[in-house]
């Protein structure tokens, strides 16, 4: 797999150029993936250490053979988790590329895209009994609209669209492949917006699989625990809904993006954000790499 063209890594020097503060300290890299970023951080250390994240067992197989390098298959959800068990916290730096893998794109047997004709799945972790078959066929109507509407952005005229078409197409057979999804879907928009439409919705529907952005919250709010005091986390995003998510966390401390208040009426705010705009590829990176038009990365040090 290593031959493959696995993932090109987005932002590769400005992501890790503001992680590395210390050679001698102890990262975390929760997106391994074909292993981009964590070569280039381990370029760049001496005596430290890299602890990478995968949920995905086919990432596994990109593993980097050094002392100083350590790959878990676990979902960053379960950050703190890991490191308590192999007692490393006070962590120097943490990294997130949250984008969906080319490899995870351009291999049909996964179903995440509507370019290939495969069963619907979209599953990041294989071993999961939940995909994207089981959503499409079984989620009821109001259901499918809440995922349509919340995570690709729909109005609620073309969520309700879209979830009556697959309720009444399923009435008559299961719907099972990503091209049968597609199929149904094309008719309802214009052919000038078809694929960013289809898009969204494949989009949405892989969120929801993937509770991608519950994992995202709950990586977050353990940020705090995780790093030492000046520790830096980078964080790559591809939507503004994650995007929206790490920026009211770099502002507030929290989700929501609202500050509170400590004990004695003071503001509490764990993190303060390195740049009032996020870092975007130039240019040059997005004739190499298209996919990394829609990518933001924000970084912040924790107080």
């Amino acid at each position: 797999m290593l031959n493959d063209p696995y993932h090109i890594p987005v932002l590769l020097n400005a992501a890790t150029s503001a992680l590395i503060t210390d050679p001698k300290g102890l990262y975390v890299d929760v997106t391994f993936g074909g292993g981009g970023h964590s070569r280039e951080i381990l370029k760049n250390l001496t005596s430290g250490k890299l602890i990478a994240f995968d949920q995905d067992n086919d990432a596994l197989e990109n593993t980097i053979d050094d002392d100083r390098f350590t790959l878990v298959r676990q979902n960053f959800r379960n950050i703190e988790n890991v490191l308590d068990v192999s007692s490393s916290k006070n962590i120097s730096g943490v990294l997130a590329d949250l984008g969906v893998s080319s490899y995870q794109f351009d291999h049909p047997e996964r179903g995440f895209s509507f370019r290939f004709n495969n069963r619907l799945d979209m599953r990041m972790n294989s071993d999961s009994d939940f995909d994207a078959y089981q959503l499409i066929n079984n989620y009821d109507e109001q259901q499918l609209q809440k995922v349509f509407s919340l995570f690709g952005d729909f109005r609620l005229s073309e969520s309700r669209r879209l979830s009556s078409a697959i309720v009444n197409a399923r009435l008559i057979n299961s719907l099972e492949t990503t091209f049968q999804l597609a199929s149904l879907v094309e008719p309802l928009v214009p052919v000038k917006i078809r694929n960013q439409f289809l898009a969204r919705v494949f989009q949405s529907i892989r969120i929801e699989v993937n509770q991608e952005l519950s994992a995202l919250s709950e990586f977050l709010d353990q940020l705090p625990k995780v790093l030492q005091k000046n520790g830096v986390v980078c964080i790559i995003t591809y939507h503004s809904l994650e995007d929206r998510l790490v920026k009211n966390f770099f502002k507030s401390g929290n989700c929501d993006g609202v500050l509170e208040k400590d004990f004695y009426g003071n503001f509490t705010k764990p993190f303060t954000q390195l740049h009032r705009k996020p870092v975007t590829p130039d240019e040059a990176e997005i004739k190499l790499n298209p996919r990394a038009r829609s990518a933001k990365l924000r970084i912040a040090v924790k107080n």
